[in-house]
């Protein structure tokens, strides 16, 4: 499950270029929720504002919303790095921006804290009536973004793993890398053990929320097994295997769009429902491949190319 702390650690190294070339771009000023349009609508026919957390892929997919909404014929800007979602959500809610790409199953922790729906589904029907007067969320998309136990091809093949349940049955043999707060995290190490009975010999603690110091660890087998997010490019650049979760010890986080209703019109709708239709997991493992990796572009180019890739955007 993300958490600001953890993700704003993750991103700290990819998406400080990133950020400095997209705020420029998109004209930003010092106060991130100071906004161009000044409380746009898409009614009133003035832009709407897409907003972004603090965080390189929450950046790219709200250049994705914009294009996709400029494409439709509706006029959007982005309006990026506003904060964590403590500060985003009240930005949707006072109108200083009208969109901002969340995570179904935080989101819906963050509305109500007692939620105990895990599933994609059960989050998807619980969200909507949890959410205040005003705001809404659009159509999911089969793209999620989510904690995940993930192993090395070798380990994979030596303990016969596919999920987490294999891992379970020599569980006391592995070292787990992760964040030092997974030791008390209800998904962390308490969920390992509550859902699968499954106790690692050790964890070994990362500051680096799954980056490059836990995959180094991992590909040493300094670990052997470790908490990577699922869009995270070092899976598919390294062979790693994501185990399954299958009594969902990680609860979904589908990409969703946060909106403001008003703001709302069935076109812009209906631009960011194609998005959520096209977009998935591995596209947002490009996606950040393109922009924190070797082709270092910036999230506005890299979403105007997924977007003409997908037939979203000429």
């Amino acid at each position: 499950m993300k958490s600001p702390t953890r993700r704003s650690a993750l991103a700290a190294l990819a998406a400080s270029a990133a950020l400095a070339i997209t705020l420029s771009a998109c004209g930003a000023s010092s106060n991130p929720l100071s906004t161009q349009s000044g409380g746009a609508s898409g009614g009133s026919g003035k832009a709407l504002v897409i907003g972004s957390a603090d965080f390189t892929e929450s950046q790219i997919l709200a250049e994705v919303y914009a294009g996709a909404l400029n494409a439709a014929g509706v006029q959007a800007t982005t309006k990026p790095n506003i904060g964590a979602r403590e500060v985003y959500f009240k930005a949707v809610q006072d109108g200083s921006v009208d969109v901002v790409p969340d995570y179904t199953g935080n989101l819906l922790l963050y509305v109500d804290k007692s939620a105990t729906q895990i599933t994609a589904e059960d989050i998807a029907k619980a969200l909507p009536g949890k959410l205040p007067e005003g705001l809404a969320v659009l159509n999911a998309a089969k793209a999620e973004d989510k904690d995940a136990m993930v192993v090395t091809r070798a380990t994979a093949a030596k303990y016969q793993l596919k999920s987490i349940e294999d891992m379970a049955k020599v569980c006391s043999e592995l070292t787990l890398g992760a964040p030092a707060t997974f030791a008390e995290r209800a998904y962390g190490l308490p969920g390992l053990k509550d859902k699968y009975s499954c106790v690692p010999k050790k964890l070994e603690p990362f500051s680096d929320g799954g980056g490059p110091l836990t995959v180094r660890a991992l590909l040493s087998d300094q670990v052997q097994v470790a908490d990577i997010y699922t869009t995270t490019p070092a899976i598919a650049d390294n062979d790693l295997v994501v185990l399954d979760d299958p009594k969902n010890n990680f609860i979904a986080q589908q990409v969703v769009p946060l909106v403001r209703n008003a703001s709302m019109s069935d076109a812009a709708k209906k631009a960011l429902n194609a998005v959520s239709e096209k977009l998935t997991t591995q596209d947002l493992m490009n996606l950040n491949r393109a922009v924190g990796g070797t082709q270092k572009q910036s999230p506005a180019d890299a979403a105007k190319a997924w977007l003409k890739d997908k037939g979203l955007a000429s």
